[in-house]
């Protein structure tokens, strides 16, 4: 589950993380009121207007702007709340902005004292180790920093029978450069970030930058954090964070009715029970020259209903040309399955305008074959992988 930047700088605060500090709005009149309150505790008469998307790069599309006064303030936030923001990690149509987040200004003007780091906190799935990533080059897209001057990019790995050691945070600061004050204050705020990603059961906090102001403190600027969705059922309070609007749609009503569903980019539809029978049947839409246009576990029970559910979040995919099904019939039946998909066939009369290949195996497949076989449906029906592949092949 992806937070906003607002939210996962509450979470940091929360655990002793220094934050530059705002404070949401909704529209320009709370933003100006947001900037006053702000003011008046940190005595800043500049602001960074933040539009709060779920995606990076929003200076790049116009969605991080600066307000040197009130009036400022209230029209940069007119402005960008509404506004549909394109950034490099959305779609060419963007996303729309419902919000703005209304920061202290915390870069003072012609201060050279200043710098910029990147820090990240994530599981290194190659060694099962949590990992701590920087770099001297805050403020850049990671990914180019990585490719162009990879000796800048540090990684420190952490046990995770003993959790972050103190010289492993001291090693960061001093991997940084930094001394005196200012490298005490990096060890307490990675020591600090690190408890934070743990104890929130956290899959990811990137912080970029992390600054260091000329006074020597650290602060995080930025925050994106995604929280784990298989612990948010002992986060209550993490789960109400999520936004809805920004995931989605056919992915939160595929959830809603306890579908597995990830929509995909390609043309041919898959309906699978189990996460690796489900990878398996996207490698083989791919080596019969297809595109999967979704990953959708239905799960042990295909029954009609579900079955028919699966189909019509499915077919909302308007690219979808041909739909797969790719069933094993250990927990459930197939002839149980094949039932299921003809009566959900016939409920869905002209719904359904694309090919569809059925696959079972396992209990009862014989005769979970015939059911499709005289069921008068367009529906083909195979046996083994390959049949499967050729068929998504001639149907495309």
């Amino acid at each position: 589950m992806n937070l906003h930047e607002y939210q996962g700088k509450e979470i940091l605060a929360s655990f002793g993380v220094r934050i530059q500090r705002g404070i949401v709005a909704h529209n320009a009149n709370e933003a100006v009121a947001a900037a006053k309150e702000l003011t008046a505790e940190t005595g800043t008469g500049w602001h960074v207007i933040k539009a709060q998307v779920h995606a990076g790069g929003r200076g790049k599309g116009g969605g991080v702007k600066l307000a040197k006064n009130l009036q400022e303030v209230e029209e940069i936030a007119e402005s960008i709340i509404g506004m549909n923001l394109v950034t490099p990690q959305t779609s060419k149509e963007g996303k729309k902005v419902h919000q703005v987040l209304i920061a202290e200004d915390v870069y003072y003007p012609g201060d050279s004292e200043t710098s910029e780091f990147y820090m990240s906190v994530l599981l290194n799935r190659g060694t099962g180790r949590n990992m701590i990533m920087y770099s001297t080059e805050g403020g850049m897209d990671i990914e180019e920093v990585a490719e162009k001057t990879p000796h800048l990019i540090f990684t420190e790995e952490i046990d995770p029978a003993i959790g972050l050691m103190p010289f492993q945070a001291r090693r960061v600061a001093f991997n940084l450069g930094l001394s005196g004050t200012a490298f005490k204050e990096m060890t307490k705020f990675v020591t600090a970030l690190y408890t934070a990603y743990v104890e929130s059961d956290s899959s990811l906090f990137e912080i970029n930058p992390v600054l260091k102001t000329s006074d020597d403190k650290i602060m995080a600027v930025d925050a994106k954090v995604t929280i784990d969705d298989n612990a948010l059922y002992r986060r209550k309070d993490y789960a109400e964070m999520r936004d809805l609007r920004e995931e989605n749609p056919i992915e939160v009503e595929a959830k809603a009715v306890g579908l597995n569903y990830v929509d995909l980019d390609g043309n041919v539809g898959c309906m699978v029970n189990g996460a690796g029978l489900a990878m398996a049947t996207m490698d083989l839409i791919k080596q019969a020259g297809g595109e999967p246009a979704n990953f959708l576990d239905v799960g042990g029970t295909a029954d009609a209903k579900r079955v028919e559910l699966a189909f019509r979040i499915i077919l909302k995919d308007p690219n979808v040309k041909a739909i797969l099904i790719n069933i094993f019939g250990g927990i459930v039946r197939c002839d149980r399955v094949a039932q299921g998909i003809v009566d959900a066939y016939k409920n869905m009369g002209d719904s359904i305008q694309v090919p569809i290949i059925v696959r079972l195996q396992g209990t009862n497949a014989e005769l979970a074959k015939e059911i499709i076989d005289n069921s008068g449906l367009e529906v083909h029906s195979v046996i083994e992988f390959q049949e499967a592949a050729d068929k998504v092949q001639s149907v495309l």
